[in-house]
């Protein structure tokens, strides 16, 4: 009889064992806009590092990865350069509903000092032969440095100047490489770069890049894509995302139900 006592007590430790077994950390995959490229991974090292789950980035295009999502690549997160994008994968049963984690901004750089004004008079009166922008077709940004250009006249007058990059990514290495004397650039790629010159392009002048993010269908059941998801809308992610000159879509905005009221 004295036996089972003794059998209480070693079941006791196997549970204590059991639930002191630390839960498995994963990896999550992640497609990530290429002008969030910097930003990401301070983000992810970030996350690795309070989570102990681990990130696998892919940058690209939004349109690019917005493509290799529709045919079957197995990312977990889409963090995307619009909101098009993610809009109609959600639409299509393929994410959860999307949020912005993110609002871009546009610059006009150069590497060279001094050749940039601070009013982009440049575009007008500089001695240049190519204007890098990202393509508009595939990048947001591309597709917003085209705005700019319409809105001030020179859509036509600088099209044959124009060499685009496939991201923003590449527009930006024309004119780190001097393949191109300037180009359109996400400020975020060069606001801590204290070489050069820029011109921070006025939000009037361009459509707010409102740049949102989803857990697509393949991480709806992967606890590392949630605490990815959940890590970007944390303090410390938007402690990040603002330090690169990034905005805030303002979180305070309610859906109001309107009530008819019976007479």
């Amino acid at each position: 009889m004295r036996r089972y006592p003794l059998i209480r007590l070693f079941l006791a430790f196997l549970m204590t064992l059991a639930f002191s077994v630390p839960v498995q950390a994963g990896a999550v995959k992640a497609a990530v806009a290429a002008n969030f490229t910097t930003a990401m991974r301070e983000i992810a090292t970030g996350f690795e590092r309070a989570t102990d789950h681990t990130v696998l980035l892919s940058f690209g295009s939004t349109g690019t990865l917005y493509a290799q999502i529709l045919n079957g690549a197995p990312f977990a997160v889409f963090l995307a350069a619009d909101q098009e994008r993610p809009r109609l994968l959600a639409q299509a049963g393929q994410a959860e509903r999307p949020f912005t984690y993110a609002v871009g901004k546009l610059a006009l750089w150069s590497r060279r000092p001094g050749f940039v004004d601070a009013q982009g008079q440049v575009l007008t009166q500089g001695a240049f032969t190519h204007l890098a922008i990202a393509n508009p077709k595939t990048a947001p940004y591309g597709l917003a440095a085209m705005e700019v250009l319409e809105r001030l006249g020179l859509k036509a007058i600088l099209a044959p100047r124009l060499v685009q990059g496939d991201s923003i990514a590449q527009a930006r290495q024309f004119v780190a490489t001097g393949n191109a004397e300037l180009g359109f650039v996400a400020l975020a790629q060069v606001l801590l770069d204290p070489s050069g010159s820029r011109w921070d392009v006025p939000q009037a002048l361009y459509t707010p890049i409102r740049q949102d993010a989803v857990l697509l269908q393949a991480g709806t059941h992967q606890p590392a894509a949630r605490a990815l998801v959940d890590y970007l809308k944390g303090t410390e992610a938007r402690a990040i995302i603002q330090r690169f000159g990034y905005g805030e879509w303002p979180r305070t905005t309610v859906q109001v139900k309107c009530v008819v009221m019976k007479p």
